[in-house]
């Protein structure tokens, strides 16, 4: 046994406990261990299998603006190129084209929204008249505070473009009003979306065509390419699994993290319980990482925790998410750009206030391999809940009975062309940003408390991150125990870059 060889426990088999396990047993002595609460490997970046049809929780579109993320995918999973098809490699990534629009008024919209004529038709001339005089005032206005989300989307689009196509689909993704939610969501979500960037992007696009996978110049909002794992995300982080496998690391499944000791500002142990068999065993480490739900974490620790800490965590905000898969013979809705049927859209984003449907996948045009029957059309219903409340308390026939008539009724399908379904639930899919999280201060304080502990990704910070964000959190914590000068200040602040007035 290697006398300098340290242990290290990891919380989280998503991409921010793979990647930092695999960042691991590459650069350092640490030997992971990773315990998994659930059968799968990837957390909300996993790939459903279901029939031979695969689902993609949310969609995942593996583009950064981070040269070290989009390098360290390629090393993994090389592009697709025409020697590996001659080898039939399966472990590739494509580059797909990206297409997400909103479907409003039983209309076809661009997203980001384009000053076009087919958006200037779709609207009408009255409301058009109304949303350009609105989308005026608010560039001309001084600079409105912006204490709510509702604030910040006024200051850059306008009140008017604001409730259009902003506030309905927002309050249905959070379940609250929109000046309930703070300026920060908006500023770290879509701080770099505004009418002229999409103006002067469509303008330049007219003129020259960007074959560049890198995009770094745009907004997310508005690349045209991303990579895209052949069968889906959980192919590629199913391969880093077995990868840190090979280098000696370890993946518990179905180990569930049910007790936390710690001690002297220093985690000492885990209490794990097997899910299969019921049985708990005690697990010392050198370091300790996590990806588990801050909520679950503190309230897992065994010695005293502060009560302010312990109420904070206890209190913290999220939403949940039910995908429903739809395995169909055709789409019957038609394109308002082409007058056909043949959607080419990754994403469609419902903007109807009559029903409570909030996006639309099209996994066909994710990968073609999504799909066992190329000649069907699968696609993924996603809708934002709480746990316990009507949507997801439902049954699964419920549920799927509910979401084929919601489609039904805003012109998308007939139910005579409905082939199999099928219900995925996510709980905590997206750590919420009002209410207690106010206070989360409180929880990241006493964490940096603890010497030997790191919370990564999304849930381990209660970070909306993208899955490139929470791999950079991983990235840093083990650039960080390498030696390299990164404090535990700098990991908390990746993807929270302030950019609060676009320049008038």
């Amino acid at each position: 046994m290697n006398p300098n060889e340290k242990t290290a426990i990891i919380i989280g088999a998503g991409p921010a406990g793979l990647t930092a396990a695999y960042e691991l047993v590459k650069r350092t002595s640490f030997k992971p261990i990773i315990f998994e609460a659930t059968p799968d490997i990837g957390g909300i970046s996993k790939t459903v299998n279901y029939k031979g049809n695969r689902i993609d929780i949310g969609g995942h579109r593996f583009f950064s603006k981070s040269d070290r993320v989009m390098k360290w995918w390629q090393e993994i999973m090389p592009i697709q190129t025409a020697s590996t098809d001659e080898t039939g490699n399966d472990l590739v990534m494509l580059i797909r084209n990206r297409l997400s629009r909103i479907f409003y008024l039983r209309n076809f919209f661009d997203y980001p929204i384009s000053l076009n004529v087919n958006t200037f038709k779709n609207l009408g001339i009255k409301r058009t008249v109304k949303i350009g005089f609105s989308y005026i005032k608010a560039s001309l206005a001084p600079i409105k505070k912006e204490v709510s989300l509702e604030d910040f989307l006024i200051n850059r689009f306008g009140n008017e473009l604001y409730k259009t196509f902003f506030r309905d689909y927002t309050e249905k993704v959070w379940g609250i009003e929109c000046n309930k939610i703070p300026a920060e969501w908006g500023a770290q979500r879509i701080k770099g979306v505004s009418i002229s960037k999409a103006v002067i992007h469509a303008l330049k696009k007219s003129f020259s065509k960007n074959t560049s996978i890198s995009q770094k110049n745009l907004e997310t909002s508005l690349i045209e390419q991303f990579l895209y794992p052949k069968l889906g995300p959980g192919q590629l982080w199913e391969k880093v699994a077995n990868l840190i496998e090979s280098k000696g690391g370890k993946i518990k499944l179905n180990h569930n993290v049910v007790g936390i000791k710690h001690e002297n500002n220093k985690i000492i142990s885990v209490k794990v319980m097997d899910s299969t068999t019921g049985k708990t065993s005690e697990h010392k480490a050198d370091i300790f990482l996590s990806s588990m739900p801050l909520k679950d974490l503190i309230n897992s620790m065994e010695n005293k925790v502060p009560d302010n800490v312990v109420k904070t965590a206890t209190a913290l905000p999220y939403r949940d998410f039910i995908t429903v898969g739809l395995l169909l013979k055709k789409l019957i809705v038609k394109d308002s750009k082409s007058g056909n049927m043949l959607i080419s859209d990754n994403w469609i984003y419902i903007q109807e206030a009559d029903v409570k449907l909030g996006r639309i996948q099209i996994f066909n045009n994710w990968s073609p391999f999504m799909v066992k029957d190329k000649e069907n059309v699968w696609i993924g219903l996603e809708y934002f809940c709480n746990q316990g409340d009507d949507l997801w308390s439902k049954s699964d026939d419920e549920m799927s009975d509910f979401a084929t008539k919601e489609l039904v009724k805003i012109g998308f399908i007939n139910p005579s062309d409905l082939i199999d379904k099928v219900v995925i639930r996510m709980p905590k899919t997206y750590p919420a940003y009002f209410g207690a999280y106010n206070n989360l201060h409180v929880v990241k304080d006493f964490l940096n408390t603890l010497d030997n502990f790191y919370p990564v990704g999304r849930n381990g910070m209660h970070r909306y991150n993208n899955q490139d964000h929470s791999m950079l959190t991983a990235m840093l914590t083990v650039d960080h125990l390498c030696g390299e000068f990164v404090s535990k200040k700098e990991i908390w602040e990746v993807n929270t870059e302030q950019e609060y007035h676009e320049k008038k």
